[in-house]
C-alpha cells in the first residue's frame, strides 16, 4: 500500500493532506530521513512528527472508560472517543466499541477495527465472562448469589431466562457480578429483579483479560499476549 494511502487510512488525514504532510518533510524514517510518496517503508520505520506510526489495521485497545461517557459517535455530551486521539475516529476501517458500557458504567472497553475479532468476542457463542464490580443502595439479602446462579431467572419484559451468573458478595452493599451474556442494561437490571438499585457499576475483567491498574480516562493498545489471555 502506498504511504499516502496508508497514512490516510490511520486517519492522519485526507490523502490530500498526507500527500502536504509529506511535501513539507513531517513523514520520515527512523533514522531521520524525509519519506516520499512512491517509498515503501516497513511499517514499524514510518515517523510522523517524529512519532512512531500508529497500528496498522487490526489494532485491539483497552480503555478505563470513565462514568459520565458514551460509547456511541452520535450522542450529544462526552464521548469515549473523545479519550483517544483525534486520528482514531478517522482510520478506515473504523474502530469500534467491542459491546458497550453505558453512560454511568465505568471501567473496562474495548475497542477494535477487526470486523472478525469484534464479533468472536461478543458472539453469544463464545460466552466471555465480563466481571462487574456493583456498590449497591440496599444491603444484600443473602439469597441474590443462588438466584443468579439458578438459570432460571427472567427480567422483566423479557422470555428467556439468563444463563447462571456468578456473584461473590464484597461488602453488605458491595458485589462482584460476573456475566456469560450482554444484554440491555444486564446487570442494573439483575439487581433491580431481586429488590436492589445500583449505585455504581465498574466492569474489571473480559475474559481473562484484566483492566489492572490503568487509569482512569487513559488507554492502551493490546500485545498479542494480551489478545490471548482474552480467551
Amino acid at each position: 500500500m502506498k504511504l499516502v494511502r496508508a497514512l490516510a487510512n490511520l486517519g492522519y488525514g485526507s490523502r490530500r493532506q498526507v500527500a502536504m504532510m509529506l511535501r513539507e518533510g513531517r513523514v520520515t524514517d527512523a533514522a531521520g530521513e524525509v519519506l516520499y510518496a512512491d517509498d515503501a517503508p516497513a511499517w514499524h520505520e514510518v515517523r510522523v512528527d517524529g512519532e512512531p506510526l500508529d497500528p496498522p489495521p487490526g489494532l485491539l485497545l483497552m480503555l478505563h472508560k470513565p462514568p459520565g461517557y458514551t460509547c456511541s459517535t452520535r450522542d450529544r455530551g462526552r464521548l469515549a472517543y473523545s479519550l483517544l486521539p483525534t486520528r482514531f475516529a478517522l482510520r478506515s476501517p473504523t474502530l469500534s466499541t467491542v459491546g458497550r458500557l453505558d453512560r454511568d458504567t465505568s471501567g473496562l472497553l474495548l475497542m477494535t477495527d477487526d470486523g472478525q475479532l469484534l464479533h468472536r468476542i461478543i458472539s453469544p457463542k463464545s460466552r466471555l465472562p465480563k466481571v462487574y464490580e456493583a456498590t449497591l443502595a440496599e444491603p444484600l439479602r443473602g439469597d441474590e448469589a443462588g438466584v443468579f446462579a439458578s438459570g432460571t431467572l427472567v427480567l422483566e419484559s423479557e422470555k428467556t431466562p439468563l444463563l447462571p451468573a456468578g456473584l461473590e458478595v464484597l461488602s453488605p452493599t458491595r458485589a462482584r457480578l460476573t456475566l456469560h451474556e450482554g444484554r440491555y442494561h444486564q446487570a442494573r437490571r439483575m439487581f433491580a429483579a431481586v429488590g436492589n438499585h445500583v449505585l455504581a457499576l465498574h466492569r474489571v475483567q473480559v475474559g481473562g483479560l484484566a483492566l489492572g491498574d490503568l487509569p482512569e480516562g487513559e488507554w492502551r493498545i493490546l500485545d498479542a499476549g494480551e489478545r490471548e489471555r482474552l480467551w
